[in-house]
């Protein structure tokens, strides 16, 4: 019987909870055992979803050795031609469907980022319930156009995106009547400095455009994703991997799972911090504040002095405010030490 999860895009951009999705991307390193172990780790951490890339490297670059699709220049990847990079990293279509099942028969919702219409066509012909469009692949309207007409929650990362970039991108799901959008900020440097989240992005997002919004973050550790759930955010996305020891060209920007696990639980606390804008008080921390008591005995006619009445905890005679009007006015009946001040006490014309 099938056992995964749901994205109900409507309940879930109500409700405060954060999705989380691993990524897998790379990092099964071409071993179909390391990646059913990695979506292993997956579940153990609590995530929500694991995410995988379909695309073949025709799907993204040209079999080219020039100065446009030549060995790169700096960064992570220095050296390598891209084409070769994608042929390292690229997932076998025919793990897909066996990934898929071992990953809901474990709880967690199986998806891809597609790299080309027959891609979208080989996910759709597997069920996916849901999309992501990569940040390179946030100016491809045809991509966009294809994904978002299967009527399925579209994420869209913005790592390569200005303003009008994503309104094109949100218009283009719109115009094919899909309103189920979900906008990442994303930073496209690998591993990112941390200063370089600008995560005051997701409240302008979120306001601007009214749809879920979350974060794919490369940096190091937990705190980006954490913050980005106090920020508004609601989707996480981050590279997983069982070791890093283990190499590969995702690698050096991924988390290995007790990592991802510490993160998982910090956003889920996050999420659960937040609460809602409203100052609450409880019977039991008002009566753990302070209040006016007697604290020497008095008679009955006696006037109530600074002699005679403290302000303490707890919080069960009058509030502190009234001390100075309590000051001169009469008692109706004897009343002893440590009793709290009531207007009840007070003489009927003295009050």
């Amino acid at each position: 019987m099938e056992n995964r999860k749901k994205f109900d895009y409507k309940k879930f951009k109500e409700n405060k909870d954060v999705f989380i999705i691993a990524e897998l991307s790379a990092n099964h390193n071409n071993d179909f055992d390391l990646a059913i172990k990695t979506i292993d780790a997956i579940a153990s951490t609590g995530a929500d979803a694991v995410k995988v890339q379909t695309f073949t490297p025709d799907s993204l670059t040209l079999d080219v050795d020039n100065l446009y699709f030549g060995p790169r220049k700096d960064g992570l990847w220095e050296g390598k031609r891209p084409y070769d990079l994608y042929k390292v990293g690229m997932l076998p279509f025919e793990w897909h469907g066996k990934l898929k099942m071992h990953a809901e028969s474990l709880g967690l919702l199986f998806f891809s980022s597609p790299f080309d219409s027959y891609c979208v066509e080989f996910l759709e012909d597997l069920d996916v319930p849901m999309y992501k469009i990569a940040s390179a692949e946030i100016t491809d309207i045809n991509l966009i156009k294809a994904v978002a007409s299967k009527g399925k929650p579209v994420i869209i990362s913005t790592g390569m995106a200005g303003l009008e970039d994503i309104e094109l991108a949100i218009n283009t799901c719109l115009a094919a009547g899909n309103d189920q959008i979900v906008l990442l900020k994303c930073t496209s440097e690998y591993p990112a400095p941390i200063d370089m989240a600008n995560l005051s992005t997701i409240p302008m997002l979120k306001e601007k455009f009214g749809v879920v919004v979350g974060v794919s973050d490369h940096t190091m550790g937990s705190i980006v994703p954490t913050v980005s759930v106090a920020m508004g955010g609601q989707v996480i996305e981050k590279h997983i991997i069982l070791s890093r020891d283990l190499g590969g060209i995702d690698s050096q920007f991924s988390m290995e799972p007790a990592e991802f696990k510490e993160m998982v639980d910090y956003a889920r606390m996050a999420a659960m911090s937040i609460g809602s804008p409203v100052l609450e008080l409880s019977e039991k921390n008002k009566l753990r504040r302070r209040s006016i008591f007697i604290s020497e005995d008095i008679m009955e006619g006696e006037e109530l002095s600074r002699h005679n009445m403290r302000v303490v905890r707890p919080g069960h005679g009058l509030a502190p405010r009234y001390m100075e009007d309590l000051i001169g006015r009469k008692v109706k009946h004897s009343v002893t030490k440590g009793t709290p001040l009531d207007w009840n006490m007070l003489m009927e014309n003295d009050k």
